[in-house]
């Protein structure tokens, strides 16, 4: 079943490893096939190392498991919240990486302050409100995905292709499984870059809008605009 999609989600694990993203078994990589509405998910029990085709979790948009045998990871339920709200989205990628994390746990959004920033994210890196008491003991990873899908309420998913989860860490999202491992490798740039820029200047300013678009409209020409 799925065994192409499979194989890219295997391979977009594996470069999460190679591109210093995830330590441990911490973070994962998912697919879904929107024909058939089932997704494609790294299980947290197996190592990257170890990671097969056949280790896969598939399941429905509800979360019942289709086939597999191990257990979906515990984010599973934020996955799915995403694909169901997301429509457009193929690919989704978790990691602590180390400096786009910084930003989630301070909660602080990524600002734009270069090109490079404006050539995938279309505006500052959204943070999330943290979760309440209730919402974190009943059913914390869904209302995880809940907080995400709040915070892009009057946003564009595929402008802004990732967030920042207060005190927790950052999820992000593509067309395809190797391109939502591509923004996160992006977002962990620009935050490390931004975390640099203001060291160097505390009082530092996103760039101008209109650089912004320009940088952000000719990587991506065939985008709707707003």
């Amino acid at each position: 079943m799925l065994e192409e999609l499979k194989a890219d989600v295997v391979k977009a694990n594996y470069d999460l490893i190679r591109h210093g993203l995830v330590i441990l078994a911490f973070g994962n990589v998912s697919g879904i096939d929107r024909s058939r509405g089932l997704v494609v998910i790294k299980p947290s029990s197996v190592s990257y190392a170890d990671l097969k085709s056949e280790h896969l979790v598939v399941m429905d948009l509800a979360g019942k498991i289709v086939e597999g045998d191990e257990r979906p990871p515990l984010d599973a339920p934020t996955h799915l919240a995403l694909y169901r709200e997301f429509t457009e989205i193929g690919g989704i990628t978790h990691t602590h990486s180390s400096y786009a994390t910084m930003f989630a746990q301070a909660v602080r959004s990524v600002p734009c302050l270069g090109t490079t920033h404006a050539d995938v994210f279309y505006g500052e890196v959204p943070v999330t409100r943290p979760l309440g008491k209730k919402e974190f003991e009943k059913d914390y990873e869904g209302n995880t995905g809940k907080v995400i899908v709040e915070r892009f309420s009057n946003l564009n998913p595929m402008e802004l292709p990732g967030v920042l989860v207060a005190h927790h860490g950052p999820f992000t999202w593509g067309t395809t499984p190797a391109e939502a491992v591509e923004n996160a490798i992006v977002l962990e740039e620009i935050a490390k870059t931004s975390f640099g820029t203001l060291l160097l200047d505390p009082e530092a300013l996103p760039i101008p809008r209109h650089l912004q678009d320009k940088h952000y409209r000719r990587k991506h020409p065939g985008q709707k605009k707003d």
